[in-house]
């Protein structure tokens, strides 16, 4: 990873933006035989706290893979990764620069942020294109789905040689989103 750690920083002006929270799970999927199947061993749950101020986001995940038998050659069982995305305007595209704990890229984006797809390259701890590792890149592809309080993502891991890629593994990420608000009252209670 090009830097695990989450970017030091204060809280200031989050009055100032939008506030999410997305809550999801994530199933696995593995490239074998020419074909994606099921890899159980790979899912897992993660949450989302994401700032959006103007048309800078900034977002802190944190994921925990579920499965007893997660081998850990993706990592840890449980990760902390942030992402920066600052979005502009060239002529009628909405297109978007990376930086991430896992390494930089562009993205393009619909103007009201439903759908988007945003691409990086993975960078090792020595800030390194991954050599020895069957992936070198990630997509991931949005749809925001927020009348219906969803989020749709498929996050691709591949390897990218010339003009080839040749698919790695794929997660397909659904989350609840959840922003501020308030209570009548007590959501939950004592049954007797």
């Amino acid at each position: 990873m090009k830097n695990p750690i989450v970017p030091l920083g204060k809280i200031e002006n989050e009055e100032q933006g939008v506030l999410f929270l997305w809550d999801g799970v994530s199933r696995a999927y593995r490239f074998l035989n020419g074909k994606y199947e099921r890899d159980e061993s790979y899912d897992y749950i993660f949450s989302v706290r994401q700032l959006r101020q103007g048309n800078t986001w900034k977002s802190i995940k944190t994921l925990h893979r579920i499965h007893p038998n997660y081998d850990g050659k993706a990592g840890e069982r449980d990760q902390t990764m942030y992402f920066h995305l600052q979005y502009e305007k060239k002529e009628s595209e909405i297109l978007c620069n990376i930086s991430t704990s896992l390494g930089d890229g562009k993205g393009k984006s619909d103007k009201e942020f439903q759908n988007q797809v945003l691409h990086f390259e993975f960078l090792d701890a020595k800030g390194v294109a991954g050599l020895f590792i069957p992936y070198n890149q990630f997509r991931i592809t949005q749809e925001y789905q927020y009348e219906n309080g969803k989020l749709l993502e498929t996050v691709e891991l591949f390897k990218q040689k010339g003009n080839e890629q040749i698919p790695y593994m794929m997660n397909k990420e659904v989350a609840d989103i959840f922003i501020k608000g308030k209570f009548e009252n007590a959501p939950t209670f004592f049954i007797e």
